[in-house]
């Protein structure tokens, strides 16, 4: 199990998921002097971007070894909570089960170590340790969560749920872990404020048929779980159970976008669930479940063999990717590595790959078009124009060395110098200096001589 998930990860050495390159960036301006929060707008909660930078991980082949033992933690975690429920049999599903649903699915989910994916383990251990009835430890657990992903506050029923009578100090403790970081200058308002209106603002014109599509989808192509996860619902009649699908499936909801990532609230519960219902079938019912696996590794297991074979060349899931590593071969060949860059756009892997220290407060252009990343490729419609405007006039005080243009080729009237302020400063102080086929760069000018 172990080297079948190394050598999956390892064809993706060379690609670098944005959905993982936000957290490593910031560990690598945490590097440079910088912290989240009070040095730079980061709208996410502090831990993926700590483990990044206590790892001192942030791409190729040491970041796939990560995920790898990764998801092994994920799969002894679970196998434990099962063999303790229930028996050997269940343990030894569970992990198999795990392992292969974070392998043979929607690769920038399962390959990127993201808050969605690393909130896997605190998901786990929370409830386990309220099942336990170790009320206080569960709770410390769910404050943990909680800096990891916001939505972890849905956790905090379920491990009441579990844990029964004297489940109070849960979210007492949980509350506080989560209240820590609220010192921190920023916090408040780039995470949770920032956050809520992310939340309230979706992208996807009908969310509610959306939702339905994607979530049958899930569920089919998941049918070696569902079915006889439902099973053992059915039979165990545990009424713990059906809470924690519940909150599950609201975590899912919540945002109303439904990105494959999500889904992986629902992933725990389920592999329990499936476990001990595989233990439950007859043995031609088990046969099958075990023979619909073949649905997600038919669908993902060529794709590692075509990435050992040609690399990524023709997959159009990784094109933005390729252009932040034609962006980084260029400024390999310049003779200063320490110059600052600034990424307008939401290209965190730029950052990661250059290594270099941001010259303005920001590591994407969020805080400055005030359109989110889930649609500035195609929509221009700020979801917050007041702060998008404040901010733009905190970036024409700076002087970065370098300005990484990674938006306008993808969406015009996105591009930095649709914003007159912008343009005004960007003709002021800089000068076009390289372009690829999805990125403009521009450099500092000098000085004039006196």
């Amino acid at each position: 199990m172990a080297l079948l998930m190394g050598a999956a990860r390892l064809a993706h050495a060379g690609i670098l998921w944005v959905e993982e390159a936000y957290p490593a960036a910031a560990a690598i301006q945490m590097k440079h002097g910088l912290w989240p929060y009070r040095d730079f707008f980061y709208d996410k909660p502090p831990l993926p971007a700590l483990l990044y930078r206590l790892t001192n991980i942030t791409q190729g082949v040491e970041l796939r070894i990560l995920g790898a033992l990764f998801v092994i933690w994920c799969a002894w975690l679970i196998a434990d909570f099962a063999r303790e429920h229930w028996g050997e049999a269940e343990s030894r599903a569970a992990a198999w089960l795990t392992a292969f649903f974070l392998t043979f699915d929607t690769p920038s989910a399962v390959m990127a170590l993201a808050p969605d994916l690393l909130l896997f383990v605190p998901h786990v251990a929370a409830v386990w340790l309220a099942w336990r009835k170790n009320a206080l430890a569960s709770g410390i657990v769910c404050g943990l969560a909680l800096l990891t992903n916001a939505k972890a506050a849905l956790l905090i029923p379920v491990c009441m749920a579990f844990a029964g009578g004297f489940a109070w100090p849960i979210p007492a403790a949980a509350l506080a872990f989560a209240a820590l970081p609220f010192w921190i200058p920023g916090y408040r308002e780039q995470v949770w404020d920032f956050g809520r209106l992310y939340a309230q603002d979706t992208f996807v014109a009908a969310p509610w048929k959306e939702g339905a599509l994607r979530t049958g989808n899930w569920l089919g192509f998941h049918a070696a779980l569902v079915i006889p996860a439902a099973w053992a619902l059915w039979r165990d009649r545990d009424w713990r159970w059906a809470v924690w699908i519940v909150f599950s499936c609201a975590s899912v909801v919540m945002g109303l976008r439904f990105f494959p990532r999500y889904y992986f609230a629902l992933l725990p519960v389920a592999v329990l669930l499936a476990a001990r219902g595989l233990h439950l079938l007859p043995r031609p019912a088990r046969l099958l479940m075990l023979a619909l696996l073949l649905i997600p590794a038919a669908r993902f297991g060529p794709r590692f063999v075509t990435l050992y074979d040609a690399g990524d060349a023709q997959w159009s899931d990784t094109a933005m990717n390729r252009d932040s590593r034609n962006v980084r071969d260029v400024f390999a060949r310049l003779p200063l590595k320490e110059e600052s860059v600034f990424v307008w756009g939401y290209r965190p892997d730029i950052l990661v790959y250059l290594g270099r220290p941001v010259g303005a407060p920001f590591l994407d252009s969020q805080p400055l078009t005030g359109v989110l990343a889930d649609r500035h490729l195609t929509s221009s419609q700020p979801t917050a124009p007041a702060l998008a405007s404040t901010n733009r006039q905190a970036l024409i005080e700076r002087r970065p060395s370098f300005i990484i243009d990674g938006l306008g080729r993808y969406n015009p009237k996105l591009a930095i110098t649709e914003f007159p302020e912008l343009a005004a400063w960007l003709k002021a102080h800089y000068r076009p200096y390289f372009s690829t086929e999805g990125t403009f760069v521009y450099r500092l000018a000098p000085a004039p001589a006196r």
